[in-house]
């Protein structure tokens, strides 16, 4: 055999355990699993050996590119599955990589154990199991370890001993079994392929509740363009319903050809304010603001009073131009153009967006617009923005996105980016692969229990729940959705129930607190949209749900359980239309149940299922429990109770139980 044959031969023989389907692993390394700064990450592999000897494996990680590696040892579940529980503490680019190995001094254990219960002479065992250990104690002698003098105290101890019970013992003390798990002999130790990547977030970037609203429309008045100082005004209602993050459309300037009209008209009156999407006009483009709603100088105490709110601002991102952008006329190649020399409008046959032309991200346009769309984001960020709702990513390319974000996060690692993208699943599970912090979804059209377990199901179970967080908005400038048209006060409230118990991240469209469900016949659109016209709201209208949204956002910020997204479980209540369903941590001290009526025109109810299975009590256990809406305590007994929900009173229910011994 030649030197390359012995070589290849005695790396393969060294890499004697198995380490196989990893989690979290996106694309086997490809793209990073996203973790949250300070909150558990659980890593999860197949490890598994030759022969009988026990093993041993641990989980290594750091931030990436830093010299020390942190361990974390991992313990076996069932069927060669193990895993291990790590914390990342700062936000930014991480890797872990898993490390197994035969632990030889737990193989002794375990086999002295067995042949001493059978009664057989273990004379021989017993000096095997001391050699291992005076092996431990030389290899670390150079490690000033508190560790090593431990050992080293436990292996005189060994030796001193004159009876071989008394040699037993001590040789199977948890002390040293505890030493020897850490210094004792790694043999054949293997590594996973790759290291693999994290990205971790800032907690907002996880658990989020976003109110949307229309600078332009905060005056009170229909005929009065509103300004930054009319959005401070407003801060105290929002921040009064709970809300952590405040977004706004485009508050660029607005261009004036080919303007649209009131309800997306072709023929605008003199003072229709235009679509917020066409951007761009003589006053400047992405990084000007529409003169009407005030200056930088303005927009500078707006955010810095919506941070003494509790309030984060978020913008939209959205790569498009009015015809009268500044950036046709500086770099014309940026754009398409037709034979006969005329620009090319934005179209999504049949519809046509005559106010919009879109750039193009190759030919000429490369490397100049990429830089340009990256400083429009520095350049917002410098200006306390660190919240981008991108409008149509999808229809970008990716590589621009997997780019653009990572120069971004060079800058400020905790920049998020949220994906407004319905578009097809994989497009848009990719778009969270290349770095979308949050995502749009598919929840705001999914409504009978069958379509929210199966969908809810596959995001919180199925690989990308490694990658991808769903932000539940109900409603859009964009989708007024068939469900809240045709539902009433209580569809509403079912729609807002189920996004934020649901979702660790949901978000609302102002008009959605005062049940606004006007629409353009036979349209998913707003009759009278805000996009096309500045409107004037009563938010004291009778019959709206602002006493809700408060309720469910003090009760996500309350329980630690809403902060996740993964760990939601389905439980059995048999009505067809009631869905019922728990959130938990995972010691159990926070466990939240919610019921919801999915029918807002009729009452129901359905036996269900108390989860007593998951304290580990019997189906006739009694258990204490808090009703999260009305305060009051009580107790069920017996696993299977029974609901009655009447949409017209309350279509939801929410209960916290309480651990056996807990306490409240």
């Amino acid at each position: 055999m030649d030197r390359t044959g012995q070589a290849l031969l005695e790396t393969l023989a060294a890499n004697r355990i198995a380490i196989e389907a990893v989690e979290p692993s996106v694309n086997a390394g490809r793209f990073p699993a996203k973790a949250v700064a300070g909150q558990p990450l659980r890593i999860e592999a197949d490890i598994f050996c030759d022969g009988h000897d026990v093993i041993a494996a641990s989980v290594r990680f750091r931030r990436a590119g830093a010299v020390h590696w942190d361990e974390a040892p991992m313990r076996h579940l069932a069927n060669d599955r193990w895993r291990a529980t790590i914390v990342f503490e700062e936000i930014g680019h991480h890797e872990f990589t898993i490390d197994a190995w035969r632990d030889l001094f737990a193989s002794w254990r375990a086999e002295v154990a067995k042949k001493h219960a059978a009664g057989q002479d273990i004379a021989l065992e017993l000096e095997e199991g001391r050699h291992l250990i005076a092996q431990a104690v030389s290899a670390s002698a150079k490690k000033t370890s508190e560790a090593h003098a431990e050992l080293k105290a436990l292996l005189s101890e060994v030796e001193a001993t004159s009876s071989p019970g008394d040699r037993l013992a001590v040789l199977m003390s948890d002390e040293i079994a505890v030493l020897m798990a850490r210094l004792g002999a790694r043999v054949n130790l293997t590594h996973s392929e790759i290291d693999f990547p994290v990205f971790v977030d800032r907690e907002r970037a996880a658990f989020s509740a976003w109110y949307e609203m229309m600078p332009r429309s905060q005056s009170g008045r229909a005929d009065v363009h509103g300004t930054f100082d009319d959005v401070i005004a407003r801060l105290p209602y929002v921040r009064g319903l709970g809300f952590d993050v405040l977004y706004f459309p485009p508050i660029h300037p607005i261009g004036s050809t080919n303007r649209k009209g009131r309800n997306n008209s072709l023929t605008p009156a003199p003072d229709d304010p235009g679509s917020p999407y066409a951007i761009g006009s003589q006053e400047g483009g992405h990084d000007a603001i529409h003169p009407e709603l005030g200056t930088f100088e303005d927009f500078a105490r707006l955010v810095a009073a919506a941070r003494d709110h509790g309030l984060e601002i978020a913008l939209d991102f959205a790569i498009q131009c009015s015809p009268d952008h500044p950036w046709i006329r500086e770099h014309p190649e940026w754009f398409d153009w037709r034979p006969d020399g005329t620009i090319k409008f934005a179209e999504n046959p049949p519809k046509k967006y005559e106010d919009i032309v879109n750039v193009h991200f190759y030919r000429d346009a490369i490397p100049g617009l990429w830089f340009a769309l990256r400083d429009v984001v520095l350049f917002w960020l410098d200006k306390g923005v660190r919240i981008f709702r991108v409008d149509n990513p999808h229809t970008k390319p990716l590589p621009f996105w997997e780019w653009m974000i990572d120069e971004v996060r060079q800058v400020d690692p905790g920049v998020i980016f949220l994906a407004e993208a319905f578009t097809r699943p994989k497009m848009m599970k990719r778009l969270a692969k290349v770095g979308f912090n949050q995502s749009y979804s598919y929840f705001t059209w999914r409504n009978t229990k069958q379509e929210l377990t199966a969908y809810l199901t596959e995001l919180t179970r199925e690989d990308c729940r490694h990658y991808m967080r769903p932000n539940f908005f109900v409603n859009t400038p964009d989708i007024n959705p068939r469900y809240l048209q045709m539902s009433g006060r209580p569809g509403f409230q079912v729609r807002l129930f189920l996004a934020a118990t649901l979702g660790a991240n949901y978000g609302i469209y102002n008009g959605f607190e005062l049940c606004e469900a006007a629409a353009l016949p036979g349209r998913e659109e707003y009759l009278n949209s805000e996009k096309y016209e500045i409107r004037a709201w009563d938010w004291d209208r009778p019959g709206n749900i602002k006493a809700d949204v408060a309720f469910l956002n003090r009760i996500r910020q309350e329980n630690p359980a809403l902060k996740q997204f993964a760990n939601l479980n389905f439980y059995n209540a048999w009505n067809d239309a009631v869905l019922y369903y728990g959130k938990f941590t995972d010691d159990l001290s926070n466990f939240l149940l919610f019921a919801v009526n999915l029918d807002p025109h009729h009452p129901q109810e359905a036996p269900f299922e108390v989860p007593l299975w998951e304290f580990g009590l019997p189906d006739d256990a009694t258990i204490e429990a808090d009703d999260l809406v009305t305060g009051q305590p009580f107790a069920w007994t017996g696993k299977v109770q029974h609901m009655f929900l009447d949409p017209y009173q309350r279509p939801y229910m929410a209960w916290r139980l309480i651990a056996p011994g807990a306490g409240r």
